[in-house]
């Protein structure tokens, strides 16, 4: 095995050079396609043919082992090609592994790459398998991967815990900056779970890296997440799913392209640009989706353009957007209603923000200036209390 270097070492390359913490162990590996040496092969073909450890069985988040489900798109148990292996789905009949399916089993393996946002339902996944290894006392081993957005920034309200679903099954701000393993370290202490816990630190990575920097390769974790930049739009772009906007879906630029067909993009552009937020410039834009919202009609909207990710805040701009697109026309507009990620009640948009306090402030035109002062508070708090689990300084 050849593992060419880079100036990040991940948390599995760091694995197969030394296994002590699944050594003798038959293990399960939670993965998807980000899961690869920086060679581009698969965790999977690797700890097959480790022989310090014993892989029986492969389990699949949302979006399936190779990221060719669409989201929403449930998924059934089924068999990988390459190692013959069962893979188990954890987004379908069921999202947590069932006692039958940790039979045999000594360990589970987690290696998903994250995209820092809280509505991802991978890090959910993830605390899902967690409970269930600590029921069964089975132990858990995160391969640790960078935070795509960096681990400095911390924006939006903290999720209230009314408004848990798939999409925020634990007190987080919108955007955390924690890698996956600090968050499993997080979720282990806040939901008090006797966890036999191993996290595999990465080496060389620092919190003010942006991902190109790492030298890792970028994996699309999902069919809508092509490219970092559109990670870094997400922690907004994905409050469109709330909406009856298009996010771009059936388009090459999911999350940064957003429009219906009853928006005049001109305007939305010049009141957006208007706001000069920081970091961001919006470009007025036609687009036509061949697949999801509007497949198939010609959509009014903006490109948002990143200026400076530094300085960009994801959160507060799609927030904007979604109001000055809702001010526009608000009789065409409306909320999306559910069900949605599992939830038959709730509004997705609430959901998504953690409280329905958002979307009340953007129907009665609230300044957006008094949410950001309110989630100063929320920030702060959090930056205090994820301190004690961060790895990397």
């Amino acid at each position: 095995m050849t593992l060419r270097s880079g100036r990040v070492c991940s948390g599995l390359a760091r694995l197969l050079r030394d296994p002590c913490d699944v050594r003798g162990l038959r293990t399960g590996l939670i993965a998807n396609p980000t899961a690869v040496t920086p060679d581009l092969v698969h965790a999977a073909q690797h700890l097959a043919k480790l022989r310090a450890a014993q892989l029986v069985a492969l389990f699949a988040p949302e979006h399936g082992l190779w990221a060719d489900a669409q989201d929403l798109v449930e998924l059934a148990d089924t068999r990988e090609v390459r190692t013959g292996l069962p893979i188990f789905s954890l987004y379908g009949a069921t999202r947590v592994p069932a006692p039958e399916q940790l039979e045999g089993l000594d360990a589970l393996v987690f290696d998903v790459q994250d995209v820092g946002s809280r509505y991802y339902t991978f890090i959910y996944t993830m605390l899902h398998s967690m409970e269930a290894c600590a029921a069964q006392r089975k132990r858990f081993v995160v391969l640790d991967r960078p935070n795509p957005l960096g681990g400095e920034v911390v924006e939006g309200n903290v999720l209230d815990p009314q408004f848990c679903s798939f999409v925020g099954l634990h007190p987080l701000p919108v955007r955390h900056g924690m890698t996956v393993g600090e968050l499993a370290l997080l979720f282990r202490a806040e939901r008090r779970l006797e966890l036999d816990l191993r996290v595999v630190r990465m080496q060389g990575w620092r919190r003010s890296m942006s991902f190109e920097q790492t030298g890792l390769p970028w994996v699309l974790p999902s069919p809508n997440m092509p490219t970092v930049d559109t990670a870094f739009v997400y922690p907004g772009g994905c409050l469109v799913e709330g909406t009856n906007l298009s996010e771009g879906r059936g388009t090459t630029r999911p999350f940064q392209l957003v429009g219906a067909p009853w928006l005049d993009p001109w305007k939305l552009a010049d009141v957006l640009n208007d706001e000069r937020l920081a970091g961001v410039r919006f470009r007025p834009v036609f687009f036509r989706p061949t697949f999801q919202k509007h497949a198939g009609k010609l959509c009014g909207g903006v490109e948002v353009h990143v200026t400076d990710r530094t300085r960009f805040r994801a959160y507060r701009t799609y927030l904007l957007l979604i109001s000055h697109a809702r001010a526009q026309d608000p009789a065409s507009f409306a909320w999306r209603q559910p069900p949605y990620e599992y939830e038959l009640a709730k509004l997705p948009i609430d959901i998504l923000c953690g409280t329905d306090r958002v979307r009340r402030a953007i129907e009665t035109q609230q300044p957006p200036a008094e949410l950001w002062r309110e989630w100063r508070a929320d920030e702060q708090r959090f930056r205090r209390r994820r301190a004690r689990y961060l790895l990397y300084r």
